[in-house]
């Protein structure tokens, strides 16, 4: 019999494939009978982090209950494409569409794909990515980002917010790469996601002082190597940066800079940009700084205040498990044992990186790929 634990991913002398199957487990454990995520027992479900915990249930073994989540999703989806900001226990408690939650799917039906070669799977859920990253693309921006958000009033579409968020149009950037991704197996050809992807690639390699001012938060600084637009040599002078100002050693990265406290998913992520661009020595070593988050069962805490000592907020977090997980996988393929979708955050299957066609920036147009 074939051992279970053969297809979990672990990282040699950081978690083991039993430890990382254990923190799977403690997300299903969360997890609501109708398929939701929610950040913790108790709390609000948004669809970017419910796909992230998905992606995580998927790769810990939790097959189940992965594609319970993916089911779930379709369900909170409007006509016009886009999902609700805030879901508490199946009901919509902040009505407002946001981008990057919207988007979001496209990267998870990508890796259940790399994981399952289950192109039934993929065609079921592909009408809703495709309807998802349709609303997401109208929401662009002359110079190329993406309007974070869209007011809803009386049941119906309002507002789009004038502002655009860096680390969430750095998101949309991976996502849209998946989108293509899907489109091209798929045979389904989708050109006017091309065209944005360009559109708003230019942006957050050319004109991050466009996109609102959350330089406070350190997702604003690694978001654009994580989500793909900036690579090689910009990528690796843009952490090396404000690498000094984010990263507390031993303990791992600091969520917001005006408060001493780091969090475990942004320590994750970032892991997983370095991660990316071939820094594995500084990504391991942030993956092991920031297990002094993990509890019992597996679960993780959010965050630990320094110098107060205290794990803050007292919650484990689904989204913090989920990060580790997936970045377990992205560095179990040269340090232990990855699945097949641990390049999910490296890109390396997704689809290729998008010309600089038909900007509106000002900028010169023309056949560039970064």
């Amino acid at each position: 019999m074939t051992d279970p634990l053969a297809r979990i991913p672990y990282v040699d002398g950081i978690l083991t494939a039993a430890q990382v199957a254990e923190t799977a487990a403690s997300i299903a454990a969360m997890q609501e009978p109708s398929g939701a995520i929610p950040w913790t027992v108790g709390e609000h479900v948004d669809i970017w982090n419910h796909i992230e915990g998905a992606m995580a249930l998927l790769v810990g073994g939790q097959v189940e209950a992965a594609e319970r989540a993916f089911a779930w999703v379709p369900t909170m989806q409007r006509p016009d494409g886009s999902w609700p900001m805030k879901i508490v226990g199946g009901v919509v408690e902040d009505e407002r569409g946001e981008v990057n939650m919207s988007s979001y799917f496209a990267v998870g039906l990508w890796h259940h794909w790399l994981v399952r070669r289950d192109i039934a799977f993929v065609q079921q859920f592909w009408p809703s990515v495709r309807a998802g990253l349709d609303w997401v693309v109208s929401m662009q921006l002359p110079f190329g980002g993406i309007a974070w958000s869209q007011e809803w009033e009386d049941g119906h579409p309002a507002a789009a917010d004038p502002g655009a968020l860096l680390a969430g149009s750095s998101s949309i950037y991976q996502s849209l790469r998946a989108g293509i991704a899907l489109a091209d197996l798929l045979d389904d050809p989708q050109p006017e996601w091309e065209l944005t992807g360009g559109r708003l690639g230019h942006a957050l390699r050319e004109h991050r002082d466009l996109f609102m001012d959350k330089s406070k938060y350190s997702m604003d600084w690694y978001y654009p190597v994580l989500g793909g637009a900036v690579r090689g040599e910009p990528a690796l002078e843009l952490l090396d940066s404000l690498w000094g100002h984010f990263v507390v050693p031993d303990l791992g990265i600091l969520c917001v800079d005006t408060n001493p406290w780091v969090t475990g998913a942004e320590t994750c992520e970032l892991a997983m940009a370095l991660d990316a661009i071939g820094d594995q020595r500084r990504a391991l070593g942030l993956l092991a700084d920031m297990q002094h988050l993990r509890a019992e069962d597996g679960k993780y805490w959010t965050g630990w205040v320094y110098g107060d000592d205290v794990n803050w907020p007292p919650e484990w977090t689904t989204y913090t498990a989920a990060a580790v997980i997936l970045a377990v996988d992205a560095l179990g393929e040269t340090h232990g044992h990855g699945t097949a979708g641990s390049g999910i955050m490296r890109g390396t299957s997704l689809g290729p990186h998008f010309s600089e066609l038909a900007l509106e920036c000002g900028c010169p147009s023309g056949d560039l790929v970064r």
